[in-house]
């Protein structure tokens, strides 16, 4: 009977060096070459950086230089009460003019055409042997005064009647009518003797509020 013993062990092979000193070098070589370029390229920017921020700070230093040049050849002008003054006045008065401008849009002075119409309608009332003495219109109508004189004082209550028919006068109230003989005048004589001789006229007033009694 025979026996087969296998004298074979792997560890006695020989075995395959996978980096040999030579690739470790080149390796070596390849990474410090790598490493220099990259310190290199690192150095280039910051002195590319450096210029840039050189050229920078020399511009905004000319900038500030310019700055300073105009500041002193025209310095900023003082503010001036006067003008101050002058300014707030114009505003005051804008807004008073505003404030105005409202009012009359909106009316609230009433009739704001003038007093125009108001004589027109007194020139057309005309009466012969009677004359207006006075016209008084105050604000915007509400207050009206009529003072006038007539030769015969029949005419006077016909001739207010029609001048309140008027468009402008219609709806006005008027509280105070008077009709008064006219004051007399003094007359000399040819001996030189002062005669009192009664007016030729009759004085009335037509009043939208009632007057004042006379002392």
């Amino acid at each position: 009977m025979t026996q087969q013993i296998n004298l074979f062990n792997p560890i006695f092979l020989q075995q395959k060096k996978i980096f040999s000193a030579r690739t470790m070098a080149l390796a070596l070589a390849v990474l410090f070459v790598g490493t220099a370029g990259l310190n290199a390229y690192g150095n280039w920017r910051v002195t590319n950086m450096q210029k840039e921020a050189d050229v920078g700070a020399a511009l905004l230093e000319g900038r500030k230089a310019r700055l300073a040049s105009v500041t002193a050849e025209f310095p900023p002008r003082q503010k001036n009460p006067a003008v101050d003054a002058e300014l707030a006045e114009a505003e005051g008065q804008l807004a008073a003019l505003r404030q105005v401008s409202g009012v009359l849009e909106r009316g609230e002075l009433g009739n704001t055409r003038g007093y125009a119409e108001y004589f027109r309608a007194l020139a057309r009332q005309h009466v012969d042997g009677l004359w207006l003495s006075s016209v008084q219109i105050n604000g915007a109508g509400i207050d009206i005064g009529v003072r006038g004189r007539a030769l015969d004082p029949e005419r006077v209550p016909g001739y207010l009647n029609r001048l309140t028919r008027e468009p402008v006068l219609r709806g006005k109230a008027f509280g105070s009518l008077q009709i008064v003989q006219g004051a007399p005048t003094s007359r000399s004589d040819a001996s030189g003797a002062v005669t009192s001789v009664p007016a030729p006229y009759v004085e009335f007033s037509l009043q939208s509020t009632p007057e004042a009694p006379k002392p």
